[in-house]
């Protein structure tokens, strides 16, 4: 996130702040402040909550907000963010790591790594959140955050999953390849695009042209046209044969989707990885409609049942591995979701904004770096308009056939 505050905030005053106020918090949200540990041969892991730590930094910069542009997350971007040297045992990897950059315009930056592992977007903001308030002054919140996971396991009664799972098998390969390594290695570049409301608003309607809808099934949201429409743009910028399987990855927080649901403000990570899948001839000839269709019918399948058997299958598993995300660009190892699918990660119900350390409102706040082909986030604009902001990373041969696909077919 960017911030101008008001006056002249030196940086040792800065890191000061957010050094004792980031400590008050990890005392509340303490398993941030543990360490993962392997606990078998399979990939499986533990946190013990041993209060190791976590990491800040404070950086001086001749760089000014403005050279940053549209904030898009680029290289420049993501060396405000600190690396984490992945070489080392995960027992000695710190969970949360911070850097902050005083500009030389007087402008601040608050690059943030944490564990996907341990928490997902709602926790990592509700942790953002809260350490704002103590760093402002304020007490923290109520209710306190709900940290026992045993709320989240598989249940007990449950010796097999019920349902076929999909989502965790290997996503469709190119026509002709026997894997997805060739296109791991391939260049990539990152693009950030705005959607406005009009446009939005456009998308919905075309969506909503679909005969299902005008038969009386419920009309499709924004998000779904949205998803529809970068899912079709992205296999017509790829120009895939008309047989070409394709997934598009949705993330679906399961907190509201459990029986009963999770309590509030459960700590962790609650986002199941759901899968529409069709083909690029069908997504591309057919109407909006169609594609919005595959990514509700995706959405809708998470129920309550759907997900505790997911719980289980993922538990009876041997090995886990072959499921984790690496959010590294090139990476040989774990699920993809690139070229010829695409994984998109929605913000629009997210509290992204308003973290106020007591200097004032964030100018800018997103994601700083995207991992590999394919990633693409639906991020809100300040205000609440409607307009979505898309930031996404892509091979370079297909950047500028998205761009122009994107705009033509709205």
């Amino acid at each position: 996130m960017f911030i101008r505050p008001p006056g002249n905030l030196s940086l040792e005053t800065a890191a000061d702040i957010l050094r004792n106020s980031l400590s008050e918090a990890l005392a509340i949200f303490y398993p941030l402040a543990g360490r993962l540990h392997s606990i078998d041969g399979g990939g499986r892991l533990e946190l013990d909550c041993n209060a190791a730590g976590a990491l800040l930094v404070a950086v001086e910069s001749e760089a000014k907000i403005d050279d940053f542009g549209d904030f898009g997350p680029t290289p420049e971007i993501r060396a405000l963010i600190p690396c984490v040297d992945y070489n080392k045992p995960i027992d000695e990897l710190p969970l949360l790591v911070v850097q902050v950059t005083k500009f030389s315009c007087g402008g601040l930056s608050l690059g943030l790594r944490i564990s996907h592992i341990l928490v997902d977007g709602l926790s990592a903001l509700d942790f953002i959140s809260e350490w704002a308030k103590i760093a402002r002054g304020e007490g923290p919140g109520s209710p306190p955050p709900f940290l026992d996971r045993s709320v989240f396991r598989a249940p007990e009664h449950l010796k097999a999953p019920v349902f076929d799972h999909p989502d965790f098998g290997p996503q469709p390969l190119l026509i002709g390849q026997k894997d997805d390594m060739e296109e791991r290695k391939k260049e990539t570049s990152v693009l950030l695009l705005k959607l406005s409301k009009v446009q939005t608003e456009k998308l919905k309607g075309k969506a909503n042209e679909d005969e299902n809808v005008s038969n009386g099934r419920r009309p499709y949201t924004r998000y779904e046209a949205v998803a529809g429409h970068i899912w079709r743009t992205a296999c017509k910028a790829r120009q895939h044969e008309t047989n070409q399987p394709t997934s598009l990855c949705i993330a679906v927080d399961a907190r509201n989707r459990m029986e009963p649901p999770l309590p509030p403000r459960y700590f962790g990570n609650a986002v199941f990885q759901i899968t529409a899948e069709s083909t690029s001839g069908e997504l591309v000839s057919k109407s909006l409609g169609y594609a919005s269709g595959k990514v509700r019918q995706a959405i809708e399948k998470a129920t309550p049942e759907y997900l505790q058997s997911c719980l289980v299958f993922v538990k009876n598993q041997k090995d886990v591995t072959k499921f984790r995300n690496f959010h590294t660009v090139g990476c040989s190892k774990g699920a993809f979701y690139g070229n010829p699918s695409i994984e998109i990660t929605n913000w629009a119900r997210l509290p992204i904004y308003g973290a106020d350390f007591g200097w004032g409102r964030e100018i800018y706040m997103g994601p700083g770096d995207l991992g590999y082909d394919g990633k693409v986030f639906l991020i809100p604009e300040q205000g609440l308009d409607g307009s979505f902001f898309v930031p996404l990373r892509l091979q370079v041969r297909h950047i500028d056939a998205f761009h122009k696909f994107i705009y033509q077919d709205i």
